[in-house]
């Protein structure tokens, strides 16, 4: 479960294991930090395409306080081309296993591929972070072989096509018996469930008002028993609520962690902005005792 105990007032343990490690046993929301190596991701493409540069922005989130760095290679944004299996895997390779050469900090990879996640693994990463939730039916063989830790995403469709008329009657109901039915899928491969993490899918085959039906109802998510990673930072929900810029979205981007967190519905968030969240950590904790 992800709730054990208590300790204080608050701050629930959970445990996440991922390749030996097992992390959240003191409660702590563990921060992990977006590096893209894309030219088109909506909020940094372009800027780490350089796998040098990169290396030195994971480098750069580690000391801000990134428990976990998420590498992708292709772009998840709505309407987005696939990457060639080949192209993915020669963008974030090169840059995990640098970073495992650098950092002890915990290595994602962003991919569906079942391919790429296998060259990832091998150069050193410790999770894949698979937006489609198993859609590649080969690739929890690949997290089992590795003893590597899982995220499974909810999104209905791919995407270039997600975002052409999701419909559902209730959001945060149907994203937990969607995401259950993964959870099992993952279960019968031999994935242990303590290396299982669920994310949402925030704005992943869902209009406006369904992301924010949804992060009202995340507690149906809970009852999975794994880690809720939270993945809202500068999407386009807040832009459409706000009326702001994607690099304008810091500000949203913290009051919506900050709700999730004050209601013991997100473990893992995910972010751009690493030294923000890690202070939305720290006053959090500090305020809740």
């Amino acid at each position: 479960m992800v709730m054990h105990h208590r300790a204080g007032r608050g701050w629930p343990s959970f445990a996440w294991s991922v390749r030996g490690r097992v992390l959240g046993a003191d409660g702590r929301p563990l921060i992990m930090g977006v590096l893209n190596i894309t030219p088109d991701s909506f909020s940094d493409g372009g800027e780490h395409l350089d796998h040098g540069r990169a290396i030195e922005a994971g480098l750069r989130m580690v000391a801000q306080g990134a428990d976990i760095l998420d590498i992708g290679g292709e772009s998840t944004r709505p309407g987005a081309a696939a990457v060639p299996d080949a192209e993915e895997a020669r963008r974030v390779t090169p840059v995990i296993a640098g970073l495992a050469r650098q950092t002890s900090a915990v290595l994602s990879v962003d991919t569906s591929k079942h391919g790429v996640a296998r060259l990832a693994l091998d150069a050193g990463a410790h999770v894949v972070n698979d937006v489609t939730g198993l859609g590649d039916v080969a690739m929890a063989g690949v997290v089992r072989q590795a003893g590597a830790g899982l995220v499974v995403m909810h999104m209905r469709g791919t995407p270039r096509t997600m975002q052409n008329n999701p419909v559902y009657t209730d959001v945060a109901r149907e994203v937990a018996e969607e995401l259950q039915a993964v959870l099992l899928l993952a279960l019968a491969a031999g994935i242990p469930k303590e290396a299982v993490a669920v994310d949402p899918g925030i704005g992943f085959a869902k209009l406006y008002e369904h992301n924010v039906e949804l992060l009202r109802g995340l507690d149906a998510l809970v009852g999975l028993g794994c880690p809720v990673l939270l993945g809202v930072s500068r999407k386009s929900f807040l832009g459409t609520m706000l009326g702001r810029k994607v690099d304008e979205r810091g500000p949203g981007t913290l009051a919506a962690m900050g709700v999730a967190l004050s209601r013991r519905e997100a473990q893992i968030l995910r972010v751009h902005d690493v030294a923000a969240a890690r202070d939305l950590v720290a006053v959090w904790r500090e305020l809740d005792r």
